[in-house]
């Protein structure tokens, strides 16, 4: 069984410097929608070079921030994004690797999960959970 897919219409955008993968840019009629590495729209339908802007302006610095893992039966855990790779283009799977927080520590142990791309019970962590484990 095959996941979710990137839309062979989906035109990848890639980072000038580096050419790292940011989103893509999907058609919608005449226009385009910009489109994040979780698969998910990050702005209407746009002319292209807006939506390339809005994909520039979304960057990846949001993976870098930490994030919330639900979890069945279980209280949510504070995570952070190690891999993202979106389904392949001949039908692999993707996934998205998270761990939990380490808070920069090198010694602390920590457990990563794969989950499956896009990802579920995975969201950006809410203001009143953003308190470290020092206070």
């Amino acid at each position: 069984m095959t996941g979710p897919r990137i839309d062979p219409d989906w035109i990848p955008h890639r980072r000038g410097l580096d050419r790292e993968l940011v989103g893509w840019i999907r058609p919608e009629g005449e226009e385009w929608v910009a489109v994040s590495l979780f698969g998910a729209d990050v702005s209407g339908a746009l002319d292209w070079v807006a939506a390339e802007e809005a994909l520039e302006a979304e960057g990846l610095g949001w993976l870098a921030e930490p994030w919330m893992l639900e979890r069945d039966g279980a209280d949510p855990i504070r995570v952070r994004i190690v891999d993202v790779s979106p389904p392949a283009a001949d039908g692999g799977a993707g996934r998205v690797v998270v761990k939990t927080e380490d808070y920069g520590a090198i010694d602390i142990p920590y457990e990563t999960f794969a989950l499956p791309w896009p990802p579920t019970g995975l969201r950006p962590m809410r203001p009143d959970e953003a308190s470290s484990p020092w206070g």
